[in-house]
């Protein structure tokens, strides 16, 4: 594996790489998107390369991100895609399309479980143990430079697994015959999303 860490935005080279399925993950600096900043995109296509691009705080632009956001043909695939798609949205002026979410998908088809995190999903499906420690105690707005190559690992395993948790957890919503729900309900994603947008924030606005 090999980690490209990135100022600004991916080339178009690179673009040019991604081919079916792109596997992403964002690092913030809290959970309010107009009070927090979006401080670093991870994503992988082949888990050979991982690039972690630290876009530009002051502009955001990021074309050729934008495009592999925009790409119909590419599924994206994330963890907890309500938090990263707003966030991707709100500071790269944009609309995310043809994403998964691998949180959902595993409430979906793990209802034997109430655990749904990424190192859970990583033990149970792929016999991985991830340590993550540095996820919410970490200045991630912190130069590119003075990320510690522990922080890189933690970094790079956000998004290495996704693809072969997404295949196996399809493969058990289609055994249990869920996987239509599971698409259906990605609709409610986008509307979640779109509700967190307007302020509508928890509780459920579907509660009584």
């Amino acid at each position: 594996m090999k980690i490209h860490k990135i100022q600004g935005d991916i080339s178009k080279e690179i673009l040019n790489t991604i081919k079916n399925t792109c596997s992403i993950d964002c690092e913030m600096q809290g959970l309010v998107p107009r009070r927090d900043q979006l401080s670093l995109i991870q994503l992988t296509s082949d888990n050979d390369n991982v690039y972690i691009v630290q876009p530009d705080r002051k502009s955001y632009e990021a074309p050729n991100l934008v495009s592999l956001l925009n790409d119909e043909k590419i599924l994206k695939i994330f963890h907890f895609a309500r938090m990263d798609v707003h966030f991707l949205e709100y500071y790269l002026k944009t609309e995310v399309k043809n994403y998964y979410c691998t949180k959902l998908m595993s409430k979906l088809a793990r209802s034997y479980s109430s655990n749904h995190g990424l190192k859970d999903l990583c033990q149970e499906l792929c016999n991985v143990k991830l340590e993550k420690k540095y996820g919410s105690s970490t200045d991630w707005n912190k130069s590119l430079d003075d990320v510690s190559e522990k922080e890189l690992k933690y970094l790079c395993n956000d998004v290495l697994y996704l693809k072969e948790i997404k295949e196996k957890l399809q493969k058990m919503l289609q055994r249990d015959n869920r996987f239509d729900l599971f698409l259906s309900s990605m609709s409610g994603v986008r509307s979640r999303i779109n509700l967190d947008k307007a302020g509508f924030n928890d509780p459920n606005i579907f509660e009584h």
